[in-house]
């Protein structure tokens, strides 16, 4: 028993001693519980669902309701033209468009009573965000009917709504009547919409009909081809296990300088930028031939397709197994030990994938924590990934993601050459 003891005891000592490594294991739990608790929390305000409009009838019904839109907390309204908006759509800076067609003030005041035909309002709408389009579709349906119902039941309007209902030989008898007897109380009372719509029950109905529309790339491919999650699914997980890869490029450079290799090699007639390049140029070649495998998967047995840019789709690639080198050198460069370097570049990976949306889409982040992501450069990978496959965009939406990867893996190069040590 005394013996079990004294093991066990050593085992703990031995544990407890290296204090980056516990560190580490306390830390990235705790990092990542309150990661996810945050965005899943009720106390944290989430991000206005950001939507977009446009006004094709300029009617004072319409620009009411584009007001209202605005002024809408839980949305981020934009109001531009249709071409516009449909293509930040495509590019996932909008979540929904609503088209609101021409003769939408004139139409939907009737069809409130059953006296018209209904305005039919296209609601265009990201695929890969569809758990939004419920609400949207909401927040829509609550905004109209507060402002048709304003403007059906103001004096004029009602004079016109009774004249109409009068005159609309194709309603049951017993509505018009209803309908007339409504107008004429609600004129005698000055009273109000909800007044109005509790006094005549079943009298009312949606005074305008939705037709949602997913808002996939323009083009030939467009026709046949829906959004696929597995397009997302594989962009981030890819990411994340590139990354992992660049981590054991590193900790492999540290175990060579244990061992005294480049010892040896620094005693050919090599710069030090010679020998640390070619440990970038050949880890790049491998995460790129990784991740092209990975796609090539996706591709063949998930039915991923790369509707953007091919050329776009192979910069993207390249600059992010460019960044998986200079990171892994990286991580060689500032590490002391295999031991001590492997928690702290496991829990700095961990972090950069949290934070570049390849576990959770970053559209669900609390706004402020998507402003903090544009900071990471896994973000601009996933996003860039998602344009070339399933977003279909074209070679120019992958020219900046590329830029700020490469920018990355500059610095991460730069600094990694500086601060390499030799010798243990």
């Amino acid at each position: 028993m005394q013996a079990l003891l004294a093991l066990v005891r050593a085992e703990l000592k031995l544990h407890f001693s290296n204090r980056r490594a516990l560190l580490m294991s306390i830390v990235a739990p705790i990092l990542i519980a309150a990661f996810f608790g945050s965005l899943f929390g009720t106390s944290s305000k989430m991000a206005g669902i950001a939507v977009g409009v446009v006004d094709l009838d300029h009617s004072p019904l319409t620009r009411s309701v584009v007001a209202a839109l605005q002024a809408e907390s839980s949305l981020k309204t934009t109001v531009g033209e249709e071409a516009e908006l449909l293509a930040l759509v495509r590019a996932g800076k909008l979540r929904a468009v609503a088209i609101l067609p021409a003769g939408l003030g004139e139409q939907a005041g009737r069809a409130l009573f059953g006296a018209g035909a209904k305005p039919e309002i296209a609601l265009h709408f990201d695929p890969s965000q569809a758990s939004a389009l419920a609400v949207v579709r909401g927040l829509l349906a609550q905004t109209l009917m507060q402002e048709v119902s304003r403007s059906s039941f103001s004096p004029a309007a009602l004079g016109d709504m009774q004249q109409q209902v009068q005159g609309a030989t194709g309603m049951p008898a017993e509505q018009r009547a209803a309908l007339v007897n409504m107008f004429s109380a609600i004129g005698q009372a000055q009273g109000g919409g909800a007044a109005a719509s509790a006094s005549a029950p079943g009298g009312l109905s949606m005074p305008y009909t939705t037709r949602e529309i997913e808002a996939l790339q323009s083009g030939a491919n467009a026709a046949p081809v829906a959004y696929n999650s597995y397009a997302h699914s594989f962009a981030g997980m890819g990411v994340q296990f590139i990354l992992m890869s660049g981590v054991e490029m590193g900790m492999g450079l540290l175990l060579m300088r244990r061992l005294g290799l480049w010892k040896r090699l620094r005693a050919a007639p090599l710069s030090r930028a010679q020998l640390l390049g070619s440990r970038i140029a050949a880890s790049a070649l491998i995460s790129l031939i990784v991740f092209a495998v990975i796609y090539v998967v996706a591709i063949a047995g998930f039915g991923v397709r790369v509707l953007g840019s091919p050329a776009g789709f192979a910069l993207v690639l390249a600059c992010f197994a460019l960044l998986t080198a200079s990171f892994g050198l990286l991580i060689a460069a500032i590490g002391r030990t295999p031991e001590a370097t492997r928690g702290l570049a496991i829990l700095a990976t961990l972090l950069m994938v949290m934070l570049g949306g390849a576990w959770v889409p970053a559209f669900i982040f609390p706004e402020w924590l998507q402003t903090v992501s544009l900071a990471v450069p896994t973000r601009w990978a996933v996003d860039a990934l998602d344009a070339m496959t399933w977003r279909g965009q074209p070679f120019a939406e992958a020219l900046l993601p590329s830029a700020v990867m490469l920018g990355f893996s500059l610095a991460f190069g730069l600094i990694a050459i500086w601060r390499f040590r030799w010798e243990e």
